[in-house]
């Protein structure tokens, strides 16, 4: 029984943490830019390079996004940590949406 127990905690806690690492992805992409700078040094080929890029981005939205859903959820709730989840990626866009037409405009 305690397995049925964790995968229904997971399996609710999923959302939110899709949508936190979707949320958390641009922020992200510092640490990503000077591990993709060190991947060019190394010895790989560029295929290689770019699938353990790809890879190490995932995971990383992955690990965030799951501590602050947890995090969340242990302070809000597991509703209110989805919720403001979905809002950190509306206005993530909307930001993306504002910015690039005040670049058209000038």
């Amino acid at each position: 029984m305690p397995t049925d127990l964790s995968y229904s905690l997971w399996s609710s806690l999923l959302p939110g943490i899709a949508l936190w690492a979707l949320a958390l992805y641009l922020p992200l992409s510092v640490p990503i830019s000077r591990f993709e700078e060190s991947l060019a040094e190394g010895p790989l080929t560029a295929n290689t390079q770019q699938i353990v890029l790809v890879i190490a981005s995932l995971a990383l939205a992955l690990a965030v996004g799951v501590v602050v859903e947890l995090l969340l959820c242990w302070a809000l709730g597991p509703g209110w940590s989805s919720s403001l989840g979905l809002m950190a990626v509306l206005s993530g866009l909307f930001w993306s949406v504002a910015s690039r037409q005040s670049k058209d405009k000038d």
